[in-house]
């Protein structure tokens, strides 16, 4: 089984329309995770035509950064899990990445997801920094941002994909380019 991850999207901030390499990096996936800040629905509408799509509320969709409120959406909600080939996911905007004396990976996930649940890996967003992170035993995966990676302007980013096999997850990053996908190494925080 094949997820795809996306990020970040910022529709219509970083372009009137999501890059059409994005789309097509989504092509073939089983399903699809968006970990946020989407500003436009229509995005993970168009996802849903490629893949059964999920997406996390962003604090660029909630009006917390002034922007409007994204609608309610049966695809969006704060967080959600599931459980993929034997592999529960979480999908969620934050997660504190690098972790802080006072607020971990184990904190968010209880805090988003209850104090009854254990995820497997954690799909979020927030920071357009692509990274892997194995953090309080939960494999943690930002996949970066299509249209902002690493917070610069606008341009070809990052998305990611997450294989699982017999009840085994792996991820990867990916660099969109106009000529395809490249692999990319995770990226520290600087």
């Amino acid at each position: 089984m094949r997820i795809g991850l996306i990020s970040d999207t910022h529709i219509p901030e970083a372009a009137p329309e999501l890059w059409p390499e994005a789309y097509e990096a989504m092509e073939g996936c089983d399903a699809i995770l968006h970990a946020g800040d989407i500003y436009d629905i229509s995005v993970v509408d168009r996802l849903n035509e490629i893949a059964p799509t999920w997406a996390a509320r962003g604090n660029g969709d909630d009006g917390s950064s002034g922007r409007d409120v994204q609608p309610d959406h049966p695809l969006l909600a704060n967080a959600w899990a599931h459980t993929f080939d034997g592999v529960r996911v979480g999908l969620t905007h934050h997660l504190p990445v690098p972790e802080m004396s006072f607020y971990t990976v184990a904190d968010a996930v209880e805090r988003h997801f209850g104090a009854d649940e254990r995820l497997d890996v954690c799909v979020y967003g927030d920071t357009h920094v692509h990274r892997i992170d194995t953090l309080s035993g939960v494999l943690c995966v930002n996949p970066g941002s299509p249209t902002f990676p690493r917070n610069l302007s606008a341009q070809l980013g990052t998305v990611g994909y997450l294989d699982i096999e017999d009840g085994v997850a792996t991820p990867s990053l990916w660099q969109l380019t106009p000529e395809g996908l490249e692999p990319t190494e995770s990226w520290d925080y600087v």
